[in-house]
């Protein structure tokens, strides 16, 4: 059985970011993917941020450019409040996608774009997703393990077939017992499983992913757990050891292995 450990309810300091705040960009390649973004405060000398990319859940699917905000980002954007209190600077990301997938290639579009127009340390980029974003984490995790320093998936779902990749890839996952959309084991009863057996089946090649279960919760936990205290502090606390890729030029995938990254 896997193991379960329970996040503490905390209040975090809301700045309440207005969604007009996040600045709107579309990437200049041919998907053409909308994104907004920020910048939050407190950088000093040229110092550069860390970029967290949050992929949004199927219902917000579109074009507009206005849907992946909804429900505060499904409360990705807490990390906004938590980091202006905090007085920790980061760039936060929020593109779009439409049929209720995230291709890998979509989410590497966004982050070169992003790596342009924004002062990135390319050895912290971090994603997070809820839902289908989460299997999007997953998904893209699995594509080029060696391009993100840690996974932050959400009531998400994938397949067993290709966690060795991951394997020292830096993850927490959550998810709610009684989901009623997404099943903590078996997802949608097909090839893609829940979050409790990832963990399970990741945790039996050797790696050690944090694991949040809410005993009590369904599908939409997320307000509940981008509030945990220790969530943020322990993202921003990776980072790749080993050369960053070139989103410019990827790498095709497995070409390069993925060393691991700061625990």
């Amino acid at each position: 059985m896997v193991a379960v450990s329970l996040a503490v309810p905390s209040i975090i300091a809301r700045a309440d970011v207005a969604y007009s705040e996040l600045a709107k960009f579309w990437t200049p390649d041919a998907q053409r993917v909308p994104y907004r973004a920020i910048e939050t405060p407190g950088r000093i000398d040229g110092e550069k941020l860390p970029l967290i990319v949050f992929l949004h859940g199927d219902w917000q699917d579109g074009t507009d450019n206005e849907s992946q905000l909804a429900g505060y980002g499904n409360g990705s954007m807490l990390w906004l409040d938590q980091a202006i209190h905090g007085d920790i600077p980061l760039v936060y990301v929020a593109p779009q996608t439409t049929g209720g997938y995230w291709p890998p290639r979509r989410v590497a579009s966004v982050v070169r774009d992003a790596l342009k127009r924004f002062p990135v340390d390319p050895r912290r980029i971090y994603l997070t997703g809820v839902s289908d974003g989460g299997t999007g984490v997953w998904d893209a995790l699995k594509v080029w393990p060696e391009c993100f320093a840690a996974g932050v998936p959400m009531s998400g779902m994938t397949e067993i077939a290709g966690l060795a990749s991951i394997r020292d890839v830096p993850e927490w996952a959550f998810h709610g017992a009684k989901d009623n959309d997404t099943d903590v084991e078996t997802g949608y009863d097909g090839a893609m499983v829940g979050s409790r057996a990832v963990v399970r089946a990741l945790r039996a090649l050797g790696a050690t992913p944090r694991y949040t279960e809410y005993p009590n919760e369904m599908h939409v936990i997320w307000h509940h757990a981008y509030s945990t205290p220790a969530l943020l502090p322990w993202l921003l606390d990776q980072r790749l050891d080993h050369p960053p890729c070139d989103f410019d030029v990827l790498p095709a995938p497995g070409a390069l292995t993925w060393k691991g990254g700061k625990r």
